[in-house]
């Protein structure tokens, strides 16, 4: 047995803990960018805070979707300051801008270097400036891993900048401000977080470390996500998702994807598409697709174990088999009205391109058994 497992220097989770940023932030710089949300005033506790330790601050806000010339723009706004510290403080948006600014600071030449698929895909020489991550948001996990995920519109597909030097210095995770995510928002991150935890569980390169943090995060996430859609005030329950958001970010950066992230990545270059929201559409279609393939052409395999033993995590039955996580999945989804991803945009004649670029995606080659094209076409269709 061999593997490795990498994370933020320093992980501080709780209720209130993000009253304890200022002392923290002060010792690892003295003026910093703040990239936020698209709704910055969000971010004005956090500036307070920051304020009050003497630190000054030059705000970036994300609106939506991070892309190459965003990530760009903030570079040169944190330069021009003279920031040397970056604080990402938001969804998976914000904090992946603040970890790819981070890595540029420090780092010479052009974006283009360092990107994959699209760029010259060079390694990163230097460790990113210091980078603090806040999660607003439970299901991206991003305070936890190491690449951004950048949308690049010439060429209609979402790319990694990617390294081991981008995890975050301090990644501070405070379920406090998750409390007024709106219901739809809470469902689509929460079932991105959780397949986060399911796709690393079999994974080809799932390790006894991230088996742990995969076990736990779909048991807090099978009893909370719900709750926490109906009642955003149950701070159980948001404690839970915020939990089982920190460990799938642990587990896909240790352990890595599968089949939902590989059409994902591919859907959200494509389309006007929340990430989240995909990932929930394919979800359920993914993982019957996925067992009946393992049924038929690896039926002695690790992975349709794990499923029946995710089967039951999710349902709580000590009976239940891969059949029955399926079932749970989809009833949860359509509890949760996920949209379809016809509501986006796709159509059929879209499928070939698709199928083609998500074969090729770096998350496909976690899945734990090679889809056909013809299986590929069937978990559009019926996500559809």
């Amino acid at each position: 047995m061999r593997f490795e497992f990498a994370t933020a220097t320093r992980i501080l989770f709780g209720a209130g803990t993000l009253r304890e940023v200022g002392p923290l932030a002060a010792a690892t710089g003295h003026r910093a960018l703040v990239v936020t949300g698209r709704t910055p005033e969000r971010a004005r506790p956090l500036l307070d805070l920051l304020a009050a330790q003497g630190l000054e601050t030059v705000t970036f806000s994300v609106g939506g979707e991070p892309t190459t010339e965003v990530v760009r723009q903030g570079t040169q706004r944190a330069r021009e300051a003279d920031c040397d510290l970056v604080i990402g403080f938001g969804g998976g948006s914000a904090l992946d801008t603040a970890k790819a600014v981070a890595a540029l600071l420090t780092n010479g030449g052009d974006l283009d270097d360092y990107l994959e698929v699209v760029g010259r895909g060079q390694p990163l020489k230097q460790p990113s400036a210091p980078c603090i991550a806040i999660p607003t948001t439970a299901g991206t996990g991003a305070e936890v891993t190491r690449n951004a995920v950048l949308l690049v519109p010439e060429h209609g597909v979402k790319v990694s900048l990617r390294s081991p030097l981008m995890l975050p210095r301090l990644a501070l995770v405070d379920p406090e401000l998750t409390y007024t995510m709106p219901p739809e928002v809470t469902a689509s991150t929460g079932l991105d977080a959780l397949t986060q935890l399911m796709e690393p569980f079999v994974s080809h390169r799932a390790n006894p470390l991230t088996d742990g943090l995969c076990r736990e995060g779909m048991r807090r996430a099978a009893r909370s996500l719900r709750r926490a859609c109906a009642h955003g005030d149950d701070t159980a329950a948001r404690q839970d998702m915020a939990l089982a958001s920190l460990f799938g970010g642990l587990a896909l950066a240790n352990a890595g994807l599968g089949a939902v992230h590989g059409f994902a990545g591919v859907l959200g270059g494509m389309f006007p598409a929340p990430h989240g929201a995909v990932c929930a559409a394919l979800l359920p279609h993914v993982m019957a697709v996925n067992v009946r393939a393992l049924c038929q052409r690896a039926a002695e395999s690790e992975a349709l174990r794990r499923y029946d033993e995710m089967a039951r995590l999710l349902t709580g039955d000590e009976r239940a088999v891969a059949a029955d996580g399926v079932a749970w999945v989809q009833e949860l989804c359509a509890a949760l009205r996920v949209p379809p991803l016809s509501a986006y945009g796709l159509t059929e004649a879209n499928f070939p391109l698709v199928i083609e670029k998500a074969a090729a995606s770096s998350s496909m080659k976690g899945n734990p058994i090679v889809l056909t094209t013809e299986e590929m076409g069937e978990i559009l269709e019926r996500a559809l």
